[in-house]
């Protein structure tokens, strides 16, 4: 069992960041563009899902926390899972309405550079992405409108497979927005948009997974494991560090990386301060903006009646009119 655990926290993060992309790369490249054949896009699906696989069983073979992956006890699962449909069916859209934006923007195809391989738009769009995301993140964790909307991606009390995608989708419509218009206007091409978005539900999965990965000499470079889990503490606003998506260099550059915490990172470790009674139906996380105001302490509705102790029964049977 030692022996597999440690194929796993070496080989997870290689095998999903660079196994499952590449063959996403080959299928766009090889079946999409060289044979012309646009439904074989559909092939990413069933890579999508096979990374969800990897990183549930992964979790299990080399998990940073076992409580972590005792689904029935956090009872977040099926949430999380009407998050996952949200979160692709929103990525599938804002990808079919690309052409739209081509088309009300017509100077674009002479400013991406088209003329580069494939995998080097790719790559660039990526960076781009990637320095756009976390600079969008740190206003989130600043400005207290994009707070209310980002607290629903805090909220969860641990970090598992799908918590990358457990986010409101307002708030993911504003990141898309952001994130990927400055590419769309420049003339992205859809098989780059497809394959970066496939790249960052990928790379969602990894950062957010209870999967104990050694990355060796280049851990302390990505927002990953025990670097982003400090970003996911409820520690008041000691969490607010750490902010990329895949990449420490922006933070750095920021002044928002923290390599290690003040102190050992808990299982219970996770959420926000400020509702230690989370709700956990998607319809309340998705009514959380409206109802949450930071620094006012925790919704009347999702705070638990105290209860009764026995004397305190015993009293109100005794004497009704206490």
């Amino acid at each position: 069992m030692s022996a597999l655990r440690a194929i796993v926290r070496y080989g997870y993060a290689p095998f999903m960041m660079l196994g499952l992309i590449g063959a996403a790369y080959w299928v766009v490249t090889e079946l999409v563009i060289a044979r012309d054949n646009v439904w074989a896009y559909l092939w990413l699906a069933p890579l999508l899902g096979l990374a969800y696989a990897v990183a549930f069983a992964s979790e299990k073979t080399a998990p940073f926390f076992d409580e972590w992956n005792d689904h029935e006890a956090h009872g977040d699962a099926p949430t999380n899972f009407i998050h996952l449909i949200v979160y692709e069916m929103q990525s599938i859209n804002g990808v079919l309405l690309i052409p739209l934006i081509v088309w009300l923007f017509p100077f674009n195809a002479e400013i991406w550079p088209t003329q580069w391989p494939l995998w080097a738009q790719l790559l660039m769009a990526y960076l781009v992405s990637d320095f756009v995301f976390m600079f969008m993140h740190y206003l989130s964790h600043r400005f207290s409108v994009l707070w209310r909307l980002h607290a629903v991606h805090h909220g969860v009390g641990r970090l598992y497979g799908f918590n990358g995608v457990m986010r409101h989708p307002a708030h993911q419509a504003l990141d898309m927005i952001v994130g990927s218009m400055p590419l769309v206007i420049m003339g992205m091409p859809i098989p780059v948009a497809v394959l970066l978005g496939f790249a960052i539900s990928i790379t969602l999965i990894v950062q957010h997974s209870n999967v104990d990965a050694r990355l060796g000499p280049l851990q302390k470079h990505f927002s990953i494991g025990r670097i982003h889990h400090l970003h996911h503490v409820n520690w008041g606003t000691e969490g607010d560090c750490n902010f990329g998506l895949l990449l420490t260099c922006w933070d750095r550059m920021l002044g928002t990386f923290h390599e290690k915490p003040p102190r050992e990172i808990k299982a219970s470790d996770l959420g926000v301060d400020e509702i230690p009674n989370f709700p956990k139906s998607y319809i309340e996380q998705f009514l959380l903006p409206l109802v949450y105001k930071p620094g006012q302490g925790e919704p009347e509705r999702y705070k638990k009646a105290a209860q009764e102790t026995p004397a305190q029964e015993a009293r109100r049977l005794v004497n009704p009119a206490e």
